[in-house]
């Protein structure tokens, strides 16, 4: 195999880093490309053929995967206050709390407004930064340098991340095991162009007056608008989650899911990064500790963990070490252990890749060229009354109180 250093092939960058981190020439810098996503370039005259960028490349040398689920399990924190602020169960705070009892450090995405970095916190009081699914590829920085360095001193580390983040940061500790490290990667189904979301905070300013300070792709608010940046709201909870943005202005708009053109271009898999429709790490087999995502499938193979409605998370581990720390933290979620092969059904990142749109060029070009409003006009696409009537009519709140209602003893 060769990487991208070598073929420039932008399926072979996961966009990950490493080969920064590890140059200790400064030889390598991260150059944005047309359409928003971050790729190596060596800087020939400072470079010295040493290899190390290649060495530790996650697509050059990929790391290997635990081929066993030792433990899966499904359901969400006991405290309502923890869960209401996760975007699904809030299992990863519970994890967090399992793992974190004395000189630890926790690695996370960290979002400030538009834009999303990796950062880490020595304090799980402050954990509410790395909270929420961000939806955006997060820069790495140092994060890999810091994270070796904190193992070194003997500290507990915990690195959450995507599955080639994950991948990044085995690579360059060089595959090595580590007791008092404990890798968590998120279910990802592709990270989308920086540009539409540049776009979004444009046409607000201009609209508004004001830049984007703060979004919640999946805010769970007890109250939604319907359908874009409308007044008029409806209940809505886990099930009917809106995205949240608020200006600096201290003005807060809310769009609903499925009126949303983000979810509506994104999910047509038209802006995702090229390595994310040939994605290694989207298969069974994980590289990570433990692997979270949203308890998807919930209302049909386990209706007692829906919760009334608040949000379920998935947790699937991969090692012994991510069993251990999940049993330990336990005592902070309501669930039961799952059988893998099901809840595997309602997890199609963990099956396979994304496929490309066929238009995905043409987007990409609009994407470059059209205005906010010109582009999401073009290309979002309207739900259907069939979804919006399963949604709001007879959607899975229904179902489980069918559920519910049939299954009294």
């Amino acid at each position: 195999m060769s990487s991208y250093l070598d073929s420039h092939r932008r399926e072979e960058c996961f966009g990950c880093e490493a080969c920064v981190q590890v140059c200790n020439h400064s030889a390598i810098e991260m150059v944005e490309d047309c359409e928003g996503f971050r790729y190596p370039k060596i800087n020939i005259a400072s470079c010295t053929n040493c290899g190390l960028c290649r060495k530790v490349c996650p697509y050059d040398n990929p790391p290997i995967k635990h081929q066993e689920h030792v433990y899966t399990f499904g359901g969400y924190h006991k405290n309502a206050n923890i869960k209401d602020r996760s975007t699904s169960g809030g299992a990863f705070t519970a994890i967090a709390s399992a793992w974190c009892d004395n000189n630890y450090v926790i690695f996370g995405a960290k979002a400030n407004s538009t834009n999303v970095y990796h950062s880490y916190i020595t304090d799980i009081a402050q954990i509410d930064v790395f909270r929420k699914s961000k939806y955006t590829q997060s820069l790495i920085g140092s994060s890999y340098k810091e994270v070796k360095s904190f193992l070194k001193e003997g500290r507990k580390v915990l690195f959450s991340g995507t599955p080639c983040q994950i991948a990044g940061l085995k690579t360059f500790l060089g595959n090595k095991e580590y007791s008092n490290l404990l890798t968590i990667e998120v279910v990802c189904e592709g990270v989308p162009s920086a540009i539409y979301i540049r776009k979004y905070n444009a046409y607000l300013l201009q609209k508004y007056g004001s830049p984007i300070e703060e979004l919640d792709y999946r805010y769970t608010d007890s109250k939604q608008a319907i359908p874009q940046h409308s007044t008029k709201l409806i209940p809505g909870k886990w099930d009917f989650q809106v995205m949240r943005t608020v200006l600096a202005n201290g003005k807060t708009l809310k769009i609903d899911r499925w009126f949303n053109p983000f979810w509506s271009i994104w999910l047509q898999h038209l802006m995702s990064r090229p390595s994310c429709y040939e994605c290694p790490f989207a298969t069974p087999e994980r590289n990570a500790d433990i692997t979270l995502g949203d308890l998807w499938g919930v209302h049909l193979y386990c209706p007692e963990l829906y919760g009334r409605n608040g949000g379920a998370s998935l947790i699937v581990c991969n090692t012994q070490k991510g069993k251990a720390v999940s049993t330990a933290a336990l005592k902070d979620l309501y669930g039961h252990e799952l059988d893998f092969a099901t809840a595997l059904k309602y997890q199609g990142p963990m099956r396979k890749h994304i496929s490309p749109n066929d238009n995905r060029t043409m987007f990409m070009q609009d994407l470059i060229n059209c205005d906010y409003r010109t582009l999401t006009h073009k290309w979002a696409i309207n739900p259907s009354v069939k979804l919006l009537w399963q949604k709001y009519i007879w959607g899975n709140r229904q179902k489980i109180w069918w559920w519910n209602l049939t299954n009294k003893k």
